[in-house]
């Protein structure tokens, strides 16, 4: 049974930066697509950037230009970088681990709080 875990959010200024973790366990983290998602008070969840097992980068279009998703498959962890953060951006960031044609191996970690505000 897989487990993810999410770090590094925290209160940021307007313009700054910030760089999230997500570390998987009890899995082959190199097999997994992984996602970084969010959800801010009264919105639905949403997609902010994912990269499958091959390297490929999607970004939402809020994401673009802005975010950077990376993994590492030796240390099993999944980061992205945030940076020119925007008061917008404040949510809480949820890691998700897909293990692809397996509905079963689909890990939600248990969420980061990132705000931004002056």
């Amino acid at each position: 049974q897989g487990q993810v875990v999410e770090s590094g959010g925290g209160l940021v200024q307007p313009g700054g930066s910030l760089r999230l973790s997500c570390a998987l366990s009890g899995s082959t983290f190199r097999l997994y697509d992984m996602g970084w998602y969010r959800q801010a008070p009264g919105r639905q969840r949403e997609l902010v950037a994912e990269i499958a097992r091959g390297g490929n980068t999607h970004y939402a279009d809020s994401a673009k230009g802005r975010f950077t998703i990376s993994r590492d498959n030796a240390k099993g962890t999944m980061y992205l970088q945030m940076n020119s953060l925007k008061p917008e951006d404040t949510a809480v960031y949820y890691c998700n681990a897909r293990l692809p044609g397996n509905q079963a191996r689909d890990y939600w970690g248990q969420g980061t709080q990132v705000t931004v505000s002056s």
